[in-house]
């Protein structure tokens, strides 16, 4: 059984901004250090294999389309009959100041286990979305009044 499921979440920084975050490995940093209970640890590492654990390949940085996929080869949904699960988060200019970030869950899970496929959610990548879209944004605000008080003070 074969699927997608895709969200969009606006977010109040320039794409580029964004991309600067999800084209590398900040976006885990930031959710281990914002969103500890709710997504839970996220480690690069190469070690032993814990209860929830999970093992992820970048299978494509474009850094000009601003596109970033990754597909579970261990563990995680690989345990639960899937024979892909593959995240692609893309971040899509939206005028000057805002982007999008597109969260898409391409799956592909054995029909014995087709009743898994309803756990399939985009919402911790909107949640993610969100929280580091609200990061960026006070991030440049401050930095911006920051700015502001060197001029005065020039």
């Amino acid at each position: 059984m074969h699927g997608q499921l895709s969200q969009d979440t606006q977010i109040g920084v320039p794409a580029s901004l964004a991309w600067d975050v999800y084209g590398g490995l900040e976006v885990g940093k930031l959710v281990d250090e914002l969103l500890p209970d709710v997504i839970g640890r996220v480690e690069v590492v190469e070690g032993t294999p814990g209860a929830s654990y999970l093992k992820e390949r970048f299978t494509v940085i474009d850094d000009d389309r601003r596109i970033k996929e990754t597909e579970v080869i261990e563990g995680g949904y690989k345990d639960m009959g899937f024979h892909l699960y593959r995240i692609r988060l893309e971040i899509v200019e939206n005028g000057t100041e805002s982007s999008v970030v597109r969260s898409t869950i391409e799956y592909d899970v054995d029909d014995k286990f087709a009743e898994n496929a309803s756990l399939v959610t985009t919402k911790p990548l909107e949640t993610i979305a969100e929280v580091v879209g609200r990061y960026l944004t006070e991030k440049k605000a401050t930095a911006q009044s920051e700015s502001r008080s060197h001029e005065h003070h020039a």
